[in-house]
């Protein structure tokens, strides 16, 4: 990921995450709400304005204070809101979103030693914070991507359902020939994170991954990392090869699946524990592992034929995508299985 890209990736989480509830009376907004609108807007100073003078009566108020470092930030004002943000992670009350708005700061200004100590000091303090680790990584990676690759596999298992660490992982994997990690990684993200841009860049992921697996000898399968976890993986998928024998496709990726999530779980029933394979098995038993598959990898793969697949079982699709809008995908802390060398 490269430096604009890393850039970017706070503002759009901190702008969602700051964005109030939709349902609002037109009476009586607070001058918070008022700044959050303008700052929607795209109209920075006026969401200053508003912040600065709501401040005025209420100096300590964290909340006020984070708004007005992130719209100077926004307005791309990095002096004075670093002035402002720094002394908000020395506060009691400070919380981890201070310390990713200050860490923005130092980015932008490419104060990296600085940064780096930031997030050393953030981790003490909040040790399974999953957007420090992945943040953490993120600045690692832009110099030695080695060492990233640890920080996020930190978050992944201290804090198993913040999605930028499966992200940044499946995409280290993928590219250093670890197909088996990078598959189930980026298919944790994409249920995590169901419909942004980088969904739709982990699908094709996903696509790619299986069509790597099996372009791999069994030799270079074995050697994919030392948990075995991943052992138990390609032990159950390398004798499923003959189902993708005429190409990866999104239907030959279904049956592949379909035949793998039964035999995982007749072969390890309780070996490994792990929420994305039950919620397979679930989808699978409730009719709707079809249309599943067709989401992750059909568009990916060939859009006309995902869209006449669409069309043709557009009652199954919809019954999918409404089940899966109505539910939250959630991670069990200790189902973690990678072993990390030193």
């Amino acid at each position: 990921m490269n430096s604009m890209n890393r850039l970017l990736a706070l503002p759009l989480a901190l702008s969602i995450a700051y964005m109030p509830v939709l349902a609002q009376s037109s009476e009586a907004k607070t001058p918070q709400e008022t700044a959050r609108s303008f700052t929607r807007q795209g109209d920075y100073s006026n969401a200053i304005v508003v912040l600065n003078s709501a401040l005025k009566s209420d100096p300590k108020n964290l909340e006020l204070t984070k708004d007005l470092a992130f719209n100077y930030y926004m307005n791309k004002n990095y002096e004075k809101g670093e002035e402002i943000a720094k002394p908000l992670v020395e506060r009691q009350d400070a919380d981890v979103q201070t310390y990713q708005l200050l860490g923005m700061f130092y980015k932008a200004t490419e104060d990296l030693k600085e940064c780096e100590r930031l997030y050393r000091e953030g981790l003490k303090r909040w040790p399974h914070s999953g957007v420090l680790y992945s943040e953490y990584g993120e600045l690692l990676g832009a110099k030695e991507y080695y060492l990233a690759i640890k920080q996020w596999e930190k978050g992944i298992e201290t804090d198993p359902n913040y999605s930028g660490n499966y992200y940044n992982a499946a995409k280290y994997y993928f590219l250093n020939n670890q197909r088996v990690w990078a598959l189930v990684y980026g298919e944790i993200f994409i249920n995590l994170e169901s419909y942004s841009k980088r969904t739709a860049e982990m699908k094709q992921l996903l696509l790619e991954g299986y069509k790597k697996v099996f372009m791999e000898s069994d030799d270079k399968k074995s050697e994919e990392g030392k948990a075995a976890f991943v052992g138990a993986w390609l032990n159950v998928n390398n004798p499923l090869e003959s189902l993708v024998k005429d190409g990866v496709t999104a239907e030959s990726i279904t049956v592949l699946r379909t035949r793998f999530i039964i035999n995982w779980f007749n072969t390890y029933p309780g070996n490994y524990p792990f929420r994305l394979f039950d919620y397979q098995r679930q989808l699978l038993k409730d009719g709707m592992f079809d249309a599943y598959n067709e989401w992750i990898f059909g568009a990916a793969g060939n859009l006309p034929a995902f869209q006449a697949w669409t069309t043709a079982h557009s009652d199954d699709y919809n019954r999918f995508i409404n089940f899966q809008k109505g539910r939250i995908f959630k991670l069990p802390e200790g189902q973690y299985y990678q072993v990390v060398s030193k």
